[in-house]
């Protein structure tokens, strides 16, 4: 090396620089991230489990979220085999596999961003591994469940027929109803009178 080159080279290092590299934006270095962060998950396999309705979303870590799908998935199944729901055949054909992809889609895209978050790309909260699926209160839920297992134990305790249920279940879809338009009703009439 000439000593032209030798003194080029420590002027720019000693960080003065030249007119046309002073006009040039800067390069940021690129982030480094893991090279393999143990808790990643797998596409393929988040792909493969899904075919199975929430063990997809298990696998990555949103339990409540999985079972959720399979208890959706499978009772939908169970009505629409059941043969107690002829006029909605239609309605389950479409649903059936609507739900099915939504599924597989909800779950890669769960994982992609749980991947996401690892590397710091994504800001999301991340699920909680160590915990199951929680039990938190729900009014609707717990007086549905008193009441299903009220009419199944009046079967099998005191021999009660259930020949009334075919008349009577849609009361079940009624009361929901009300009950979710009298909660909307609630909560827009406390956010207007703040």
């Amino acid at each position: 090396m000439n000593e032209t080159t030798l003194h080029t080279e420590n002027l720019y290092n000693d960080g003065t620089q030249n007119a046309a590299s002073r006009s040039s934006p800067a390069i940021k270095p690129m982030p480094t991230y893991p090279s393999r962060d143990p808790r990643r998950k797998t596409i393929f396999l988040t792909v493969l489990l899904s075919l199975m309705p929430g063990l997809g979303h298990t696998y990555v870590g949103y339990y409540q979220r999985g079972f959720i799908h399979f208890a959706v998935f499978g009772s939908t199944i169970a009505l629409a085999s059941s043969g107690q729901m002829e006029g909605l055949a239609p309605l389950f054909a479409t649903f059936i596999p609507f739900f099915w992809f939504f599924n597989q889609i909800d779950a890669v895209r769960r994982a992609t961003f749980y991947n996401l978050s690892l590397e710091g790309v994504e800001d999301m909260p991340l699920p909680d591994e160590m915990n199951g699926p929680a039990l938190g209160g729900s009014y609707v839920g717990g007086v549905a469940l008193l009441i299903g297992g009220g009419v199944a134990l009046s079967n099998t305790l005191f021999n009660l027929p259930l020949d009334w249920l075919e008349d009577w279940w849609p009361m079940a879809p009624i009361a929901l109803g009300a009950y979710l338009v009298y909660r909307a009703r609630m909560d827009e009439t406390s956010g207007s009178s703040e």
